[in-house]
Order: C-alpha cells, then sequence, then structure tokens
C-alpha cells in the first residue's frame, strides 16, 4: 500500500502549570496505568480457523442472505462473506489505530493543559498496542488481510492536515474512536473465534477513555466557539459521517468475493440487517457528538438523512 503522507505545519504548546486544572480528565490517566495490558497477555496459540464452516446464522442473518447476490452460490458463500467481513473489519481496525496513534501524538503535542497531555500520552501508548495486537492478529491468523479503504485513508488525512489540534480530536476521537469502539463491543456477536473476541474486549476497555478524553477536551472549546467556527465542525462532522457510511457498503469484500459493485452496494444499501449495524455503530457518535455539544440541528438532520441517527439520536 502506498504511505498516506500529510504534510501540516502545527505549533507545539507547552504549559509550565502541573496538574489540578482538569482532575476527571488527571482520571482517565490514573486509569489507563492501573488498566493496561499486553499482546503477550492474550493466547497466541488459540485456533482461527479462517474460511471453516461457521454455526447457522441468525434468522436475521439468513433473511440478509436470502436477499444477497451470494444467495444463488449456496450457504458456503455466506460462510465466506462472514469469514471476509471479519478480515476486512480487524483490517480496518488496524489501519485506524494507526491513524489514532499519529492524531493522538498530535494531540499530545498541541492540547492545552498537563492533564490533558498526560491522557493524550496514555491513549499514544494505547494506540501503540493496538496497532501492534492487531497487526500481529492478522499477520498469524488472516490468509488474506484489506488494505485501507480509500474513504477512512481520506478521513485520516483530513484530520491530520488541520492544524487546529480540536479538529484533530473531533475527527478522531469522536468519529473513528466511537465507531470502532460500538464495532468492537459488538464483536462478540459478530466475529467468529475467541481469540479476536478477547482482543476487541481489550481495547473497547481503551477506547471508551479515549472518547471519554475526546468529549471532555471538547466540550469547553466547542460551548465557547462562534456561529462560522461552530459551522465548519458540523461540515466537518457531515462529511466524516458521509465518508465512513459509504465504507460500509463494503466495496472491498464484494470485489473479494467476485460480486459484480453495484450488486454488492445495493444490498448493502437496502439490507434492513447491515442498516441496523451501521445505526447501532453510529450509536456512540451521535453520543459522543450530543457530548461535546454538536448534535445540532443541522447535524440531527444530516445524520437522519444518511440513515445513522437512530431511535435515540432523534430524541
Amino acid at each position: 500500500m502506498t504511505p498516506l503522507v500529510v504534510p501540516a505545519s502545527v505549533a507545539a504548546r507547552l504549559d509550565w502549570t502541573y496538574g489540578g486544572e482538569a482532575p476527571r480528565v488527571r482520571g482517565l490517566y490514573d486509569q489507563a496505568e492501573r488498566a493496561s495490558w499486553s499482546a503477550g497477555d492474550l493466547d497466541w496459540a488459540t485456533p482461527v480457523p479462517f474460511g471453516e464452516p461457521l454455526p447457522a446464522d441468525s434468522p436475521a442473518g439468513l433473511a440478509a442472505f436470502a436477499a444477497s447476490p451470494l444467495a444463488a452460490r449456496g450457504p458456503d458463500a455466506w460462510t465466506a462473506f462472514r469469514w471476509e467481513f471479519q478480515g476486512w473489519m480487524v483490517s480496518q481496525f488496524l489501519h485506524g489505530e494507526q491513524g489514532a496513534l499519529v492524531a493522538a501524538a498530535r494531540v499530545l503535542e498541541l492540547v492545552p493543559g498537563t492533564d490533558a497531555k498526560l491522557a493524550a500520552a496514555s491513549q499514544v501508548a494505547d494506540e501503540a498496542r493496538h496497532v501492534d495486537v492487531f497487526a500481529r492478529y492478522l499477520a498469524e491468523k488472516t490468509p488474506h488481510p484489506y488494505p485501507i479503504t480509500a474513504t477512512l485513508r481520506a478521513l485520516i488525512g483530513d484530520v491530520l492536515a488541520d492544524s487546529r489540534w480540536d479538529v484533530t480530536a473531533l475527527g478522531m476521537q469522536v468519529i473513528v474512536e466511537a465507531l470502532a469502539m460500538a464495532a468492537f463491543r459488538m464483536a462478540g456477536q459478530t466475529f467468529h473465534d475467541p481469540l479476536i473476541r478477547r482482543i476487541t474486549a481489550l481495547v473497547a476497555r481503551d477506547e471508551a477513555r479515549h472518547v471519554t478524553f475526546g468529549v471532555l477536551a471538547l466540550r469547553p472549546v466547542y460551548e465557547a466557539l462562534g456561529s462560522a467556527e461552530l459551522a465548519e465542525r458540523e461540515e466537518l462532522v457531515l462529511e466524516s459521517a458521509s465518508l465512513m457510511r459509504r465504507r460500509f457498503l463494503l466495496g472491498d469484500v464484494w470485489e473479494r468475493l467476485d460480486v459484480p459493485a453495484a450488486d454488492g452496494a445495493r444490498f448493502a444499501e437496502r439490507d434492513p440487517l447491515m442498516a441496523r449495524y451501521r445505526t447501532a455503530v453510529f450509536a456512540k457518535v451521535v453520543a459522543a457528538l450530543r457530548g461535546v455539544g454538536l448534535l445540532t440541528d443541522r447535524v440531527r438532520s444530516g445524520l437522519d438523512g444518511l440513515g445513522l441517527l437512530g431511535v435515540v439520536g432523534r430524541g
């Protein structure tokens, strides 16, 4: 894959008052120290029978298969799809975690307040561990990992190109990290081997801290923004949501399974199970946007138009 090189001009910020200005943020750093784990805590001898037959899918899954472009090929094709979906998801987790690693380092450099810098530093260490673990899982357990999707690559490039730390944090902590956290927590129902389910459970615990840090750090910033600056952040949210929604049309997976791109995208767009999955993972983004004060009428309407708001977001 071609490396992503993002030119950016940023000014590092150092504060000479140490601690006490944000006790809730400092608490996240302390929590990270207590909850630390490593790749060595995992049982890497656990077999991952990639591609082998799976237990019967749920009724909703079987209904999705019957309506899918794979139906005419028989149940083995649906098994192949379910494994490929897992491989694609974990591949995008890895690429997203590398983006989060660089973004966290950027936020560490720019965010005001030493308590916030400590929390950002703990996130850098977390993201490095996540990159290490997901890369090992893909190298050892997945026959053919996927490259980064064009949409995720574009989003990472956009948020890293901006010199404002809050924009970087908004794109990664509130959009990408919240999406990933939701997907990690759903892995128990969507992934097929105990090793990746254990990995995602541990990573989800870290990501919950990261999203909380983003909310706590960004809320006072956005409360103080004028209307023009707020509109810029709203635009980023809507553009990011559109990119991430397009990612879940699974173009790379359909290509690997030799399904015509238009047929696969149409199915992913319209299938009730896949629509519910998108809404479920975006629910964490909606909650984080509400927490930072960016679930404005404009954002709410835009997300609803993309089919991503869900019942909770409309409340």
